[in-house]
């Protein structure tokens, strides 16, 4: 079937055919069902990494209650995916947010939030690597080359080279190998979690465990600043799911199959937070000494650091390995929406049309694969030789970019459809309602955020009384002015409304 989809699909020839019809793009037709869009777009969360790094964070900030704090920061995620849904089955493209938005609002809007896309696939990829080598040197029990800041970048290095190198090689082959990492990461996460809770319940967890209450799961007693601040925290967490969205060409019936995979997804996601939520709070309690989640030293990692009280030296080694893995397999799932991103800008001419290659043998865009991978290496090996610091403040920045083009979406939806928001129930709740509420908490979200940030006391730099991470996040979105600037003196077409429109027909064709 993949030789004879290869066949009837590709769109020229030589060493990397462009392709200039967009309802053509040259990607590999109906390759992907519902479970492996599903399996890519979990795997671009990192659900285990992400929990490491976030959830001792969100117990400081509201205690007991981080199983609320996922619940609610669900919410306004659902919203947002109904929006990616609605989206995806009236334009299944491939440039996702840049489409969506220069169709509803035009192309500047639309351009500035591809770039928000972009922006915030640079910044992960150049944490999730560095974590996947800290936990593998951790894993194999090499804790000197834990500490070393020289083999940290090596391999973080090999890993972004790698997992770009896999990228190009296929979206198959990408499907296959993001099955089994998800395998492993969902099955040690969900064992883990029910030895603890089963040690809990049967008195035999120790002195600091805590009896599990459905009170957890209720936000009361929390000030707005506190529930601000964990919801800020957990759209981290729960940020990637739409790289399914980005797939869409190459997945089978591409106008239902997408806006399914990411609903599916975010359902999965909350469920999994909040049993291991409920786990690491009832297993290490709240106290200030040893595996206590009130110990700041169990900040950056509450996750790990349970394996071997919960089940031995194998679940130690077993939780170090799955963080690992998710890093690692979000370092791969993350490359591949952004590129395709690219793809689409390039197709519409929104970027140079060097962006359109695609690879007569792959069917991937090689060229804007490359260029993402080099990108983010290039900006890996920049913050992590001037300050591990800013690398990390970096990370902390990840949630302007993500609000940023989330709520650019939610607006575009309803914006897009307004003409039949009252044609029905239906259309009126999932093309105007839901989305507007997703659209303006993530406007919400963006502007604390922000607040927050600004300020030199958060995040470990400051540069001019001004907060490292308030300047990163910002930052990097005001850079790409200049950069939309420059692609519009290259070629003005796209900018002057000539390639893609609101009345664009840009469905691709049923070839399955």
């Amino acid at each position: 079937m993949a030789e004879r989809i290869e066949t009837e699909a590709v769109g020229g020839g030589g060493e990397a055919g462009l392709v200039g019809d967009p309802g053509n793009k040259g990607l590999r037709l109906g390759s992907i069902g519902l479970m492996g869009n599903v399996i890519i777009g979990l795997s671009a969360v990192a659900p285990a990494y992400s929990l490491a790094a976030t959830l001792g964070y969100v117990v400081d900030s509201v205690h007991d209650k981080a199983p609320a704090m996922f619940v609610l920061a669900f919410i306004p995620m659902l919203l947002v995916a109904f929006a990616y849904r609605e989206l995806s089955r009236d334009t299944p493209d491939c440039g996702t947010t840049f489409t969506w938005g220069t169709k509803a609002f035009g192309p500047w809007v639309g351009w500035i939030g591809g770039w928000g896309l972009a922006v915030s696939a640079i910044i992960v990829l150049a944490n999730v690597s560095e974590i996947a080598a800290l936990y593998l040197f951790k894993f194999l029990g090499l804790h000197g080359l834990a500490d070393s800041l020289l083999a940290k970048i090596l391999l973080g290095s090999f890993f972004i080279i790698a997992m770009t190198w896999i990228s190009i090689r296929g979206i198959v082959i990408s499907e296959r190998m993001q099955a089994i990492l998800m395998f492993v990461q969902f099955a040690v996460l969900i064992i883990a979690s029910v030895i603890a809770l089963v040690k809990v319940g049967t008195g035999r967890a120790g002195e600091q465990a805590v009896t599990p209450e459905w009170s957890w799961l209720w936000p009361s007693g929390l000030d707005q600043s506190q529930i601000a601040a964990a919801i800020i925290l957990c759209i981290f967490i729960y940020w990637g799911w739409d790289a399914c969205l980005a797939i869409s060409e190459e997945t089978k019936d591409p106008d239902k199959t997408p806006g399914r995979a990411a609903l599916l997804t975010c359902v999965i996601l909350v469920a999994t937070y909040v049993l291991v939520a409920y786990a690491v709070q009832s297993f290490a309690g709240f106290g200030d000494t040893g595996i206590g989640l009130g110990n700041d030293a169990n900040d950056e990692d509450v996750l790990t650091i349970l394996g071997d009280p919960v089940a031995g030296a194998v679940m130690s080694s077993a939780l170090l390995l799955t963080v690992c893995v998710s890093a690692l397999s979000s370092t791969q799932s993350t490359i591949l929406p952004t590129a395709r991103g690219s793809l689409s800008m390039a197709v519409y001419k929104a970027l140079p049309e060097k962006f359109a290659s695609i690879h007569p043998r792959y069917m991937t865009p090689a060229f804007g694969t490359g260029v993402m991978g080099a990108a983010a290496l290039t900006f890996y090996l920049v913050l992590s030789l001037l300050s591990q610091d800013t690398l990390a403040d970096s990370i902390a920045s990840l949630g302007l970019a993500v609000a940023f083009y989330y709520g650019i979406t939610a607006f575009a939806c309803v914006w897009y459809f307004r003409s039949s928001l009252f044609a029905s129930a239906r259309n009126f709740l999932l093309r105007g309602l839901f989305p507007l509420l997703g659209g303006l908490a993530m406007a919400a979200a963006f502007i604390r955020s922000a607040i927050d940030m600004i300020s030199p006391d958060y995040g470990a730099t400051s540069v001019g009384g001004i907060g490292g991470v308030f300047v990163l996040g910002v930052g990097m979105l005001v850079l790409g002015i200049p950069l939309m600037l420059a692609c519009f003196a290259h070629n003005s077409d796209f900018f002057r409304g000539k390639t893609l429109t609101a009345t664009t027909e840009v469905k691709v064709p049923d070839v399955y």
